[in-house]
């Protein structure tokens, strides 16, 4: 199975040009970095493809923040010590964007199938009906046009409505979880969160000082509804997060009576619930119970970002919730997110237009097609080696090794090799999955993967504990 053909995305484009600027001083003090609209205007891309890129080297380590100050790099000693060390989090983030390997860690589904195309025409189209203003009008929560379409789409009924007051929009996932967070006192707060979890929300919280309790997906796909009733009752758990619909990157649909049993247990306990849609619009059958169709909407905060499904060039992330108005008003205001209103528009007008839906429906096949491709090769060339949960979305698959395994050993040996994969551990905080692996089957360039499943199986045999 071959890669899709090589796409340079402007982000990756943006994200090398900013590599080289952050290796070109040779002091050892912190490096101003050129503001988002200087970079916008010199390299002829928008702000949100600087953001985006500026997000990625931020994950990397490798750049940081200060409010009302801009973008700074750290000095060159501190970055070669940085991806040198034992975060194994950091040495993924790295080694991924090494030219020439081999990303089976990553999980962009949008790789396949980017809508970015569609999108900056829809967003030239806006630029001639929209003049630039001198001041435009302030909207610190996201454009309304947008904020009413996402309003629109969530709303399934009289009761279960959503309107463009209760929605707030970001200039990434990362900076939206960061002001619920704030919201929500959730610092030294206890939340159940479902396991395994993305890596990123994990290390938000713990970054955060929020205490975490694991809720591990059993082997049937279903919660624990017996070691849930035990910890909503034993411990003071602020927030309980929850998966819409697929989890990821277990990639697996939790059976709908298990669904509604933990809706139940969830609604007599009076708990909060966040729910996770990230991939709510990921699953290969798009109908599926979700959780906020068996919730009271009004214990209830969704988040999301439009990332996974346009692609890049729309990395907002955005927050539904009826409560809280005014201090997340508040917050949005003081964040000061700088948020293009014409893209937003755009995005509006793919939602509205029902152009969304049509991508969906082909970026689903091209997802499922894609997973049956990589599972049968797993099946035939390690289905003696590794036990694969059948996804039922996204464009990723969970794998256990079969037999005790070092995982981190057989990470660090594909590397020579150009292989990057993603061990189970970091999507735990309390040691959970060491034994699995998450694989993508959408990576971008030419590959041999039959070649790197081989090498995949050497590495596993080689560091067998057993």
């Amino acid at each position: 199975m071959k890669g899709p053909r090589e796409t340079d995305f402007a982000y990756q484009a943006v994200y090398r040009y900013l590599t080289q600027l952050i290796g070109e001083p040779a002091s050892e003090d912190r490096v101003r970095l050129p503001s988002l609209r200087q970079l916008a205007e010199r390299l002829g891309v928008s702000i949100s493809t600087i953001q985006y890129a500026y997000s990625l080297l931020e994950k990397e380590g490798r750049v940081y923040s200060v409010a009302k100050s801009g973008y700074y790099a750290f000095p060159v000693s501190s970055l070669n010590t940085l991806s040198s060390g034992n975060d194994l989090l950091e040495t993924v983030y790295v080694n991924a964007r090494r030219p020439g390997m081999l990303v089976l860690s990553a999980d962009e589904p949008a790789l396949l199938q980017p809508l970015d195309s569609p999108l900056l025409l829809l967003e030239r189209e806006l630029l001639r009906q929209y003049p630039r203003q001198p001041q435009p009008t302030s909207q610190p929560c996201g454009e309304l046009e947008l904020r009413a379409a996402l309003a629109v789409r969530y709303t399934t009924s009289p009761v279960r409505c959503w309107h463009a007051d209760d929605v707030y929009i970001g200039a990434d996932l990362r900076g939206v979880l960061e002001i619920l967070i704030a919201v929500l006192c959730l610092k030294d707060a206890t939340m159940v969160v479902e396991s395994p979890c993305d890596w990123a929300i994990l290390r938000l919280l713990q970054a955060a000082g929020v205490r975490v309790l694991e809720l591990p997906v059993e082997a049937n796909d279903g919660l624990d509804l017996g070691r849930l009733k035990e910890l909503l009752e034993s411990e003071p758990v602020r927030l309980v997060m929850l998966s819409s619909g697929v989890n990821m990157p277990r990639g697996s649909l939790a059976p709908d009576d298990n669904r509604q049993s933990v809706a139940q247990l969830l609604e007599r306990h009076g708990s909060w619930v966040l729910e996770n849609d990230c991939y709510g619009e990921l699953g290969f059958e798009p109908d599926n119970l979700r959780f906020r169709d068996l919730l009271n909407p009004d214990r209830l905060l969704v988040f999301s970002t439009f990332e996974k499904v346009i692609g890049p060039e729309a990395p907002y992330g955005y927050l539904l919730s009826r409560h809280l108005r005014a201090e997340l008003q508040r917050h949005f205001l003081l964040r000061s997110f700088r948020l293009s209103p014409i893209r937003q528009k755009a995005i509006a007008r793919l939602y509205s237009s029902g152009r969304i839906d049509q991508h969906l429906q082909v970026l689903r096949r091209l997802l499922k097609d894609r997973k049956v491709q990589m599972t049968q090769l797993l099946q035939e060339r390690l289905g003696d080696a590794l036990h694969v949960v059948e996804p039922q979305g996204g464009a990723t698959i969970w794998v256990r090794s079969l037999r005790q395994v070092d995982v981190r050993r057989v990470f660090q040996r594909l590397l020579k090799h150009q292989v990057v994969i993603a061990p189970g551990e970091l999507f735990s905080l309390q040691g959970l999955h060491t034994q699995h692996l998450r694989l993508s089957h959408t990576f971008a360039g030419d590959h041999d993967l039959g070649a790197a499943l081989g090498l995949l199986g050497t590495a596993l045999r080689l560091e067998s504990i057993d």
